[in-house]
């Protein structure tokens, strides 16, 4: 049994979850959709998933008879990587394909189970690097106990699962050249402005756009009338087909779902308002913000070792904070 994985630890990443799941759907995968959530997913976003992907199971790298429960201890720094690394412990699948949650696919892409562990496409910043957004793996409990091994005691060079996954599987870039995923298995959005003839010749043929950089597509606005991104100006130009793909998928498909499931809640808007009026729910999302934890509250997250290191605690957050204290 064969199927695609993704990781969602927050309410945020789960909404990118299910438009990556919505986009394998409507592309008519004939393999299993499994999603990995933190403890920190909602349960409607949680009931959500679950409606889309064939298996949700909650993973948390501080339960106590976790193989990475002692491993984070020594390193709390690579939390959400432990997390990641439990795609190894899906034993019931003999083969999958794990897509980071800000990805979209753009055709059928079942033929990447004919390939091998670890198979994945270059990074578009170190090409002897393989960008961990998308790759062929074989669940292992054995692979997935050396790797956690690794992390401990190497840790990751530039600090996530990339840098472990690379040092792990380090001879991606010399040994098999059919382990080499094409480009339009894993095509940056930030790679398009960076060689936009290459785009234009071969740009026409991507199969997975990966939405990479700080600005994620469920961080912008969207005017459904109009069909128009708003938000930083520059990231939005540079890959305005793609997000506005990214939208159309998410307010058709998701939303009604995530209607259903926060009912009366009071939703934020993701939408632009059109003449003052607010968009239906029937063209646009609207979404509950994060939960806002108090300081105390973070202060215990951070003292249990669940720091969310993908939202409020990531690290730019944390880098703006020492500047400001430097200043």
């Amino acid at each position: 049994m064969a199927a695609f994985v993704t990781l969602a630890t927050n309410d945020s990443y789960a909404r990118g979850a299910m438009v990556l799941g919505k986009s394998l759907r409507n592309h008519n995968t004939s393999k299993k959709l499994v999603a990995l959530i933190g403890p920190q997913v909602s349960e409607p976003s949680k009931s959500v998933l679950e409606r889309i992907f064939d298996e949700v199971k909650v993973v948390d790298v501080l339960d106590s008879g976790d193989t990475a429960h002692l491993a984070m201890m020594k390193r709390p720094d690579l939390g959400v990587t432990f997390t990641k690394l439990h795609c190894w412990t899906l034993t019931d699948y003999s083969k999958c394909v794990f897509m980071d949650a800000d990805t979209l696919v753009l055709s059928n892409i079942d033929e990447l189970f004919d390939r091998e562990e670890l198979s994945a496409a270059p990074d578009p910043g170190w090409p002897d690097c393989f960008n961990s957004g998308v790759f062929v793996f074989c669940p292992s409990m054995e692979t997935h106990g050396k790797l956690i091994q690794y992390c401990t005691e190497h840790g990751s060079f530039d600090g996530g699962d990339q840098g472990v996954l690379n040092g792990f599987f380090d001879n991606w870039a010399t040994a098999d050249i059919s382990k080499h995923l094409p480009f339009i298995y894993n095509l940056s959005s930030i790679s398009i402005y960076t060689y936009l003839p290459a785009f234009k010749q071969y740009g026409g043929h991507a199969k997975v756009v990966h939405f990479l950089g700080k600005t994620k597509p469920w961080s912008y606005k969207f005017d459904p009338r109009s069909q128009q991104i708003t938000g930083s100006v520059h990231d939005a130009d540079t890959h305005s087909t793609f997000l506005v793909d990214w939208w159309i998928l998410y307010s058709s498909a998701v939303v009604p779902m995530m209607q259903q499931q926060y009912g009366d809640q009071p939703f934020h808007s993701g939408c632009e308002e059109v003449n003052g009026e607010k968009t239906g729910l029937s063209s646009c999302v609207t979404y509950p913000p994060e939960a806002q934890m108090s300081a105390e509250e973070r202060k215990e997250k951070w003292e249990q070792g669940q720091a969310d290191y993908m939202g409020m605690d990531s690290f730019d957050n944390i880098q703006k904070k020492l500047d400001s204290f430097l200043k």
